[in-house]
């Protein structure tokens, strides 16, 4: 996994250097190869009297078109895409509260503790997917960067993230999904404040600023996934994780489509006092107020998660 993180962004400089970006996206395709021996080692899914587990092929039509017509309507900035994904939602929510086998249980959603962390989590990877999509235009709109070197300048931060990640989860069995919480946090917050300070500063210190960012959004996956999975019961930890997973994509989904609208409304007044560049203004206001809301999610995750484990402590003493 180390070496494929790593290797990502070099395969894609290499790509855009010799060909067009757009057979980027020819690479996904590669994971259908996959797919024969994940069916043969999967197996099928049986429930409690041991007969295979009819799919709901209505329930997961209905999620996916929410999915796709939710991400039209954000991207394509398309009203009837987003209205058509509301509707979609209601049909879902209707279809999994009456069907006797429906694709999401619906008992997944009544536990608070679940559903909480779920709208932390999505909230979390909006704002830490703005790395993705925001590092390339910066060092293209503002450092005028080839989009071979682009790719090699995001390289430092893919390595540290690829190589730090199982640090990450040591560090949650330490001392405990909170305290990577904080240190994933303190990582963001340090890149966004730089990002939005020294926007128009060489791109060898952007590069650097990157890595922040990158191991710190790392440890933040790990801290949700294990604060997620340790509020969900056995039977329901499958469907659950799978969903968190899920919407950790959409949010990345939604947030490139929404911060790409952003860069293209510009803006001419800086709100970042500390900031002297004249240049990508846009940037330094779109990062500072990431690391404003990130504060917020953070104050708001230790009031109730932090609570409750303090609870936790007091009935164990």
């Amino acid at each position: 996994m180390a070496i494929g993180n790593a290797l990502g962004p070099i395969i894609s400089a290499f790509i855009v250097g010799v060909a067009q970006w757009r057979w980027l996206f020819c690479i996904p395709l590669f994971i259908l190869i996959t797919l024969p021996f994940y069916r043969k080692n999967l197996g099928e899914e049986q429930d409690e009297q041991g007969d295979p587990v009819k799919l709901d092929w209505i329930g997961g039509g209905l999620l996916a078109s929410t999915v796709t017509l939710l991400l039209l309507g954000v991207t394509s900035g398309t009203w009837w895409f987003a209205i058509g994904g509301l509707l979609a939602l209601v049909l879902f929510i209707a279809r999994i509260r009456s069907a006797a086998k429906p694709f999401i249980q619906p008992e997944l959603f009544r536990n608070k503790s679940y559903s909480l962390l779920l709208t932390i989590a999505f909230l979390i990877s909006g704002i830490g997917f703005s790395l993705y999509p925001l590092s390339p235009l910066l060092l293209a709109h503002v450092h005028q960067l080839p989009p071979s070197w682009i790719g090699f300048a995001m390289v430092p931060g893919a390595v540290a993230s690829a190589i730090l990640g199982r640090k990450g989860g040591k560090l949650a069995d330490l001392k405990g999904n909170l305290y990577l919480f904080f240190v994933a946090s303190g990582l963001l917050l340090t890149c966004f404040a730089l990002l939005s300070t020294f926007t128009g500063i060489t791109y060898v210190f952007i590069a650097i600023f990157l890595i922040f960012g990158n191991v710190g959004q790392t440890f933040m996956m790990v801290a949700m996934s294990n604060s997620v999975s340790v509020t969900l019961p056995k039977k329901q930890a499958g469907v659950g994780m799978g969903l968190y997973m899920m919407l950790n994509f959409i949010a990345g989904g939604m947030a490139s489509g929404v911060y790409g609208k952003v860069v293209d409304l510009g803006s001419n007044v800086h709100w970042n006092p500390a900031n002297i560049y004249p240049n990508g203004i846009i940037y330094s206001n779109i990062f500072l107020v990431l690391a404003a809301l990130l504060v917020g999610i953070l104050m708001f995750y230790y009031s109730q998660v932090g609570r409750a484990n303090r609870k936790s402590i007091k009935l164990e003493g």
